[in-house]
């Protein structure tokens, strides 16, 4: 991390970091994703440490994962990736203890977007990862979310879109600057990113975000994200008898 990095950050609210990973490391992550969700098809997994999976079809009708947690406890590709020793330059950017949440939170999440008939899940609506916080009472705390990119991404065809700067806002802007998932229009401040398989990108946890749906469909739609939090102060674990987080009731919100 250069001292340029720190005060982009620290203005912007997030970074981009071109190819974090090879392309042969990008195929083991992309076939480990099909063999967890093979698993959690075939045994029916509805919920994991108390976040629910999220489940939609291919462009071929068969059911998929959408949207897993905590996969990094349930496959040895995703532990491995985990343990590089680069996510330690990312801790340099929270203040204190920082430790990537891998059994906290939703641990390391895996989005599957696609644009297809049977698809459940083609975008996600303007957002800030921090009122999750408010949800369970807490007051909001750091929080960055580092995003693995599995897919080639071109702006033009859908993608994230986050708002530079917004990091710094209040609460009451936090709350209520825009409606949380409802809202999916473009926003004139946005910026859009060019993205080959195996970038990195990391933004701060109060910006506003969104992901635009792609304008192709089918297997030319499909656009596969890891993202695993950085977080610290007080460790705070989930397992197999966690309650499901009262926020998760909106998922149907998520299309």
């Amino acid at each position: 991390m250069t001292r340029a990095q720190h005060e982009a950050f620290q203005r912007d609210g997030f970074l981009h970091f071109k190819r974090f990973l090879d392309p042969h490391a990008v195929a083991a992550l992309r076939t480990a994703i099909d063999e967890l969700g093979a698993q959690w098809v075939r045994d029916e997994v509805k919920v994991v440490n108390g976040t629910p999976v999220k489940y939609g079809q291919d462009e071929t009708g068969r059911p998929m994962v959408q949207r897993y947690s905590f996969a990094s406890l349930h496959h040895p590709v995703f532990a491995e990736l985990l343990r590089d020793p680069r996510f330690k330059a990312l801790l340099q950017l929270v203040d204190g203890d920082a430790r990537l949440g891998t059994h906290e939170k939703d641990g390391l999440v895996i989005n599957h977007y696609l644009n297809a008939a049977g698809s459940n899940f083609t975008q996600m609506g303007w957002h800030t990862d921090a009122i999750r916080d408010l949800f369970l009472g807490r007051r909001v705390g750091p929080m960055l979310n580092v995003g693995i990119h599995l897919d080639d991404q071109d702006p033009r065809n859908g993608g994230l879109r986050l708002i530079p700067g917004t990091h710094r806002q209040g609460l009451g802007g936090m709350l209520f600057h825009k409606r949380y998932y409802v809202d999916k229009a473009a926003d004139p401040r946005e910026v859009a990113f060019d993205i080959q398989a195996g970038d990195l990108t990391v933004h701060d946890g109060r910006l506003w975000h969104r992901v635009q749906r792609s304008a192709l469909v089918g297997e030319a739609s499909r656009r596969r994200v890891m993202y695993i939090p950085i977080i610290n102060g007080p460790y705070a674990p989930k397992s197999e008898k966690s309650r499901t987080p009262f926020y998760h009731r909106f998922q149907h919100l998520v299309k």
